[in-house]
């Protein structure tokens, strides 16, 4: 401790009050009155390591006109509940290592400046609903005891709460996070919701024990995270990073406008993404997931390198990139080849070596092997199989069934590709040969038809009638 401690005993830790060197808790009635009136508005207001019980924190907000100054209160130990509702604190604010024993309503103050918790325990309630802090709020490696309410509070500077022990329920709905919020390694003991909230937010390394609600509007980050319940997370306009979260239960995802990345996550339960107004998936590398509905997302860029499951992704109104079309020229059998629009991976582009796809075949890493580019293709096959059978969408399942055959020929197994490309070509491309033939047979039949017509009508040359002698 860096200030002198009242001399009443040894085990207590308050700040002594000069000239009497005992803290305000130890001193008489006559003593305590004096130095309660030399306190006035905005002036200091110093209490380390004092306990201060319920009669004699009022007696202290009363002195002070409701409106202190620079508060320390470090290690101050409150006995009684504590309600500052109507208070202003014109400076910084510190309560480092306090302790409250009963419950801690913050409930209608103001801070004007920083606001610092790191360390303290909260025994019971905690209320900041609807607090107003301009500066810098700190709980870092605070714990909460019971249910903790930060609902429509503002922090004009931003939120830390690392390595915070949240064990009731926590709500942080409708709070305005200013500069951003940080929860890197915390806590939550039971439900968790963080709905509507306006600002950034990050809750790498935390630890959800029961279920979680997430929303931002600037950024989210919930990289190396870990739910034992379900996750549901809601964004817009936002960044959302989930690699390598750990979810047990459901785990819910909709997008707004926005990207997210969920490589090396592991979702045990159902998982559902959905996206609005070009909401995109970025990468699914090394997901882990049994189940995993995606709609309406742009996965034109999206990586599937190293998907555990492809069997259990399902594909509705996604979109994917394009390949070029046109006749390309190959020294590989089949050495002419038709090209036609058709959806492709990320993954096949960066195989080939290109957005263009110009390349017929594999294209390896620098320093890779070309078995191992021969292993990447023969797996992209295996994926554009099963994706294919899984998609709503028939053009996409068609698309993705001729790709799967590419992906072979490419792998290498040269007697698959040269025997049965033309046949799987034709397979995938049957339907819109079918429709070529019928509408080709339909005008030959039509042109026959119309010549019979017009023969007919026109008829041989009229024979005068032979004359009777």
């Amino acid at each position: 401790m860096d200030w002198v401690t009242c001399a009443h005993s040894a085990a207590c830790t308050g700040i002594a009050r000069r000239p009497y060197n005992l803290c305000l808790a130890h001193l008489p009635p006559d003593q305590l009155a004096a130095a309660i009136g030399e306190m006035a508005p905005g002036r200091l207001l110093d209490l380390r390591g004092t306990v201060v019980g319920g009669d004699l924190l009022s007696r202290l907000i009363e002195a002070t006109g409701a409106r202190p100054g620079r508060a320390r209160l470090d290690r101050v130990r409150f006995t009684g509940d504590v309600r500052l509702s109507g208070v202003t604190f014109a400076g910084d604010v510190s309560l480092d290592g306090a302790v409250f024993d009963r419950l801690a309503s913050f409930f209608g103050a103001r801070f004007e400046g920083n606001l610092s918790l790191a360390d303290a325990r909260f025994s019971r309630e905690l209320s900041m609903h609807g607090v107003t802090v301009r500066g810098h709020v700190s709980l870092d490696r605070a714990v909460m005891a019971r249910d903790a309410l930060f609902s429509q509070a503002s922090f004009g500077r931003g939120l830390s709460c690392e390595r915070a022990r949240f064990d009731g329920y926590a709500t942080f709905d409708g709070a305005r996070l200013g500069d951003g919020a940080t929860f890197r390694g915390a806590r939550f003991g039971r439900t968790l919701s963080f709905r509507k909230v306006v600002g950034a937010a990050g809750f790498d390394a935390a630890h959800f024990a029961a279920n979680a609600y997430l929303s931002a509007t600037g950024r989210l980050s919930a990289a190396r995270a870990r739910s034992d319940a379900s996750l549901d997370v809601s964004v817009t306009g936002c960044g959302v990073d989930l690699r390598r979260v750990d979810v047990a239960g459901a785990t819910t995802l909709r997008l707004t406008g926005s990207h997210a990345d969920l490589e090396g996550a592991v979702l045990r339960g159902p998982a559902t993404v959905t996206g609005r107004g070009g909401a995109a998936l970025t990468s699914l590398r090394h997901v882990d997931a049994r189940s995993l509905a995606l709609y309406g997302l742009d996965l034109s860029a999206c990586r599937f390198a190293g998907l555990a499951h492809p069997a259990g992704v399902r594909l509705k109104d996604c979109r994917f990139a394009l390949t070029g079309r046109g006749v390309r020229v190959s020294m590989r059998r089949p050495m002419l080849r038709w090209f036609s629009r058709r959806s492709v991976l990320a993954d096949e582009r960066a195989l080939r070596g290109g957005p263009g796809l110009e390349e017929s075949g594999p294209s390896p890493v620098p320093g890779e092997p070309r078995d191992a580019a021969d292993l990447r293709a023969g797996w992209l096959a295996t994926l554009y199989a099963e994706l294919g059978r899984r998609a709503d969408d028939r053009g996409l399942s068609l698309d993705f069934a001729f790709a799967a055959t590419e992906m072979r020929r490419l792998a290498g197994h040269r007697w698959w590709g040269a025997t049965s490309w033309p046949l799987v070509t034709a397979g995938v491309r049957v339907g819109r040969a079918a429709g070529w033939l019928v509408l080709m047979t339909a005008i030959a039949a039509g042109a026959m038809l119309l010549s019979t017509a017009q023969h007919a009508a026109h008829g041989a040359p009229h024979q005068p009638p032979a004359v009777h002698h």
